[in-house]
């Protein structure tokens, strides 16, 4: 499974992780551009994004943004200033398209445009994917591997410690799942259970999504993994998921800052990127 290895006086680690989708989230994922729907988009980068900027820049904490090509292309000046204040910024798509409609050489092309357009703003290529929706291709890791892509963070199969990626399963309903062979490839894993978006947001259409949660029941369920992360996982790493035009909201924002200040309460957390994550994962 492998390790994540603390710096000294580190017993797990907090990662605070922002997909940064504005309006690719609509146009992309749900496939609407009418103009309510994509201010919901332009919230996120106009008010959103600065919000939680100075939030973490309080706090001295460095996050991961994931953020579409389109996004790039849209508020270059605001993923600029993402990059300025030392966030690391990770590959999400182009347009928020989930890989797995695509064929190879589609998906091989969205990546590119992607990675080309974070790389026009930020003069850097990312290291790191997240995909839109979280849902990979049959052929998502082996182009991983060949556009050098350090890290994923798109898979659920544990929770607090990072793993290898897999190539190649064979995967039937007539017999048992013949796994293939692990990449050079750091999965960072997620959960629905810890990403706002399921729990905040609502939508009639082009799906139903009833979220509109409590904040202290939100609180109390994403402080509850991470107290158990804590007491139970050695080396383990809590991520967080949060959209901008999500977690920006005013009482989501008092909530944020309520569980920064109750993990900062605990000795011995580091707060940390995702980068940073793969490159103290060691194998066992």
């Amino acid at each position: 499974m492998g390790t994540v290895l603390m710096p000294n006086g580190y017993k797990c680690a907090a990662v605070l992780t922002f997909d940064f989708d504005a309006q690719s989230l609509w146009l992309g994922s749900l496939g609407v551009s009418s103009p309510t729907y994509l201010s919901r988009g332009e919230y996120g980068a106009v008010v959103g994004a600065p919000r939680i900027l100075d939030l973490l820049d309080k706090y001295n904490i460095k996050s991961t943004w994931f953020v579409p090509g389109h996004t790039a292309d849209t508020y270059p000046d605001v993923v600029k200033e993402v990059h300025r204040r030392g966030h690391e910024i990770g590959h999400h798509g182009y347009c928020h398209e989930s890989p797995v409609k695509f064929t190879r050489e589609e998906e091989d092309g969205i990546l590119t445009k992607g990675a080309e357009a974070l790389e026009r703003v930020t003069g850097e290529k990312p290291r790191g994917y997240r995909s839109p929706a979280w849902d990979l291709s049959p052929n998502s890791v082996d182009l991983f591997v060949e556009h050098g892509f350090v890290y994923d963070s798109s898979q659920m199969a544990n929770d607090f410690t990072p793993y290898r990626l897999r190539n190649g399963d064979q995967v039937s309903m007539e017999e048992g799942i013949k796994f293939g062979e692990e990449v050079n490839v750091i999965e960072i894993p997620v959960t629905w259970g810890l990403d706002d978006f399921p729990q905040f947001e609502f939508l009639l259409f082009p799906i139903y999504l009833m979220g509109l949660s409590n904040p202290s029941k939100v609180k109390e369920s994403w402080l509850g993994d991470f107290d158990y992360c804590y007491d139970h996982i050695t080396g383990g790493v809590w991520v967080l998921t949060m959209h901008p035009q999500c977690i920006g909201r005013g009482h989501r924002m008092i909530m944020l800052e309520e569980i920064i200040e109750y993990i900062n309460s605990k000795p011995g957390v580091w707060w940390t990127t995702m980068i940073e994550v793969a490159n103290a994962w060691k194998p066992d």
